[in-house]
C-alpha cells in the first residue's frame, strides 16, 4: 500500500433505535466494538493512516481509542458528506503528495474485510478512477441504494430505492457505503455538495454525481463478501451480526478439526486459536488472544479471556483470564483463575479454588475451597480444603512462597510474607506467621476446653 493511502472511518453515529446512551458504532460484535473490526480491517489491508470522525458521545469513542488514532469531531449529524467534511484539513494535509487515495467506511459496517479493501483500491488504481464504489450483490436488495452502470460498465451513478423505477429495484448490485476516492477529487467535490434533499443533509452519494457530471470516471468494484454490507440499527439487527460472525467463526474451526457436540450458547472472538482435535462443549465463551492447543476440552460452561491454554488441558465450568494454562491441566469445575497466573503442566485445580497472580507448580493438586494469591508455589504441592494464602493485610499485598512437595493442611491459613520449605507440612488449623524450614512440621493450634453438660444448662434456661 502506498504511504499516500489513508482511510476516514465514521462513526459519529447514535443509533437511537439501540434505545441505548452508547455511540452506535460502539456497540459489540463478538465482544468486540462494530468501530474496532473495522479498524483491524483497515490494519490487515496495510491502511494504517486513519481518521475517525466522531460525533454522539464523543467522549466515549475517545476513551475507547486512547489516542490511536487522529479524531475530528462532527458537532451536528448531517449526513455522510458532512462527516467526510469535518476531515477536510486533515485530508489536506495528506493531499500534498501525487496518487493520494482516501478510503471511506462506515463505523457500524463491521464485515468489511482486507481483501475487499485492497482488490477495491487495486481495481481504483488500475483503472485510474477518481472514485471506486464498493458494491456487493445480494439475494434480496431491498432498502439498499442500488448502483448503476452504463452499457459498457461504467458507473453513472447510485439510486435509493425510494427513488429507483421497478426496473431499477431488480439490480442485485447496492452500495455498501465504502469507497476509495483520489483524495485531491474529493476534498473538490466535498466543496460542491449541497443539501438538496428532504433531510437537509449532505450525502456522500452525491459525491459520485459531482465527479461523472465533471467528466471523471466513477467505477465499482464487487465484493466476494455481500455481508460487507451488513450493519446493525437496532438491537434485532445486532444479534443477527453477532449470530453470522459467530456461525463463520465456528465454520472456520470446524475446518480446522475442532470438534463442536453442541453449539449452544457456544462464542468465540476471531483472534482466538484452537488447535485440532480439541473439543468445545455447551456454554463455552472464548475472547480476545486466547490460544488452546490440540486435545484438550474446553467445557461444559466456561469463560476464557486472554489465555495461553496447553494441549490435553481439561476445563469444565472455569473462568480465566490474562493468563497461562500448560500442558494436561485439570481444572474445575467451578475455579476461576485470575490474571497473571501460571498454573504449569499437570496442575489439578478442583471445585471452588481461586488463583490470582500466582505460579502453581508442576503437578501440584489444589483440590477445593482453597484461595491461591500473590503466591509462588513449587511442584507436586498438596492443597488441603479451606487453605488461604492471607495475602492482604488492609494496605499492601505481600507474596507467599510455598517449595517443592509441600503438604498443606486443611484450613491452613499462610499469613504472606511467609515462606514453606520443600518438603515441609502445617498441621490442619496451622496459622502460619513464619518462615517453616525444609522438612519441618508446622502445627498451631490452641488446647481445647471441653465444658461438660454445656448446652444442657443452655437450653434449661
Amino acid at each position: 500500500m502506498s504511504k499516500n493511502n489513508c482511510a476516514v472511518i465514521l462513526a459519529g453515529g447514535q443509533g437511537k433505535r439501540m434505545k441505548s446512551e452508547l455511540p452506535k458504532p460502539m456497540f459489540k460484535v463478538l465482544g468486540e466494538p462494530m468501530l474496532e473490526w473495522v479498524i483491524k480491517s483497515c490494519g490487515m489491508a496495510e491502511v494504517a493512516d486513519i481518521c475517525i470522525v466522531k460525533g454522539y458521545k464523543a467522549e466515549m469513542i475517545d476513551e475507547y481509542l486512547e489516542g490511536r488514532y487522529d479524531t475530528v469531531y462532527q458537532s451536528e449529524r448531517m449526513g455522510t458528506g458532512h462527516a467526510v467534511m469535518m476531515a477536510e484539513e486533515w485530508l489536506k494535509e495528506r493531499s500534498k503528495g501525487a496518487g493520494g487515495n482516501v478510503l471511506i467506511l462506515n463505523g457500524d459496517a463491521p464485515f468489511v474485510d482486507a481483501d475487499t479493501i485492497k482488490n477495491a483500491l487495486n481495481l481504483h488504481t488500475k483503472e485510474d478512477n477518481a472514485v471506486t464504489i464498493i458494491t456487493a450483490e445480494v439475494e434480496n436488495p431491498k432498502g439498499y441504494g442500488r448502483v448503476l452502470r452504463n452499457k459498457s460498465g461504467g458507473v453513472v451513478g447510485i439510486i435509493e430505492e425510494k427513488d429507483a423505477s421497478a426496473e431499477q429495484k431488480k439490480i442485485r448490485a447496492i452500495n455498501s457505503g465504502a469507497y476509495w476516492f483520489k483524495t485531491q477529487e474529493l476534498l473538490k467535490a466535498l466543496r460542491l455538495l449541497k443539501p438538496n434533499n428532504s433531510q437537509g443533509e449532505y450525502y456522500l452519494t452525491d459525491s459520485v454525481y459531482i465527479m461523472i457530471s465533471s467528466g471523471l470516471k466513477a467505477g465499482a468494484y464487487t465484493s466476494e463478501n455481500p455481508d460487507v454490507v451488513l450493519g446493525a440499527n437496532d438491537r434485532k439487527e445486532l444479534l443477527q451480526l453477532n449470530n453470522k460472525a459467530r456461525d463463520g467463526i465456528i465454520d472456520k474451526h470446524l475446518d480446522n478439526g475442532v470438534e463442536f457436540l453442541s453449539t449452544d450458547g457456544v462464542t468465540i472472538g476471531r483472534g482466538v486459536t484452537i488447535g485440532a482435535g480439541t473439543t468445545i462443549l455447551q456454554g463455552v465463551i472464548l475472547h480476545g488472544d486466547t490460544v488452546i492447543g490440540e486435545n484438550s476440552v474446553i467445557g461444559p460452561n466456561c469463560l476464557i479471556e486472554n489465555c495461553q491454554i496447553g494441549a490435553g488441558v481439561k476445563l469444565n465450568t472455569v473462568q480465566a483470564y490474562d493468563s497461562v494454562i500448560e500442558t494436561n491441566a485439570k481444572i474445575g469445575p467451578f475455579a476461576h483463575i485470575r490474571p497473571n497466573s501460571h498454573i504449569k503442566a499437570g496442575v489439578k485445580i478442583g471445585n471452588f479454588v481461586e488463583v490470582k497472580n500466582s505460579t502453581v507448580g508442576e503437578k501440584t493438586s489444589v483440590a477445593h475451597l482453597t484461595y491461591v494469591g500473590d503466591s509462588d508455589v513449587g511442584s507436586s504441592v498438596n492443597f488441603g480444603c479451606g487453605a488461604v494464602t492471607v495475602n492482604y493485610d488492609g494496605n499492601a499485598k505481600f507474596r507467599t512462597t510455598i517449595g517443592n512437595n509441600a503438604f498443606i493442611g486443611c484450613n491452613t491459613n499462610l499469613i504472606a510474607p511467609v515462606k514453606v520449605g520443600d518438603m515441609a507440612y502445617t498441621a490442619a488449623g496451622t496459622t502460619v506467621t513464619n518462615d517453616v524450614p525444609d522438612g519441618a512440621l508446622a502445627i498451631e493450634r490452641g488446647s481445647m476446653l471441653v465444658k461438660e453438660g454445656y448446652s444442657y444448662k443452655k437450653f434449661n434456661k
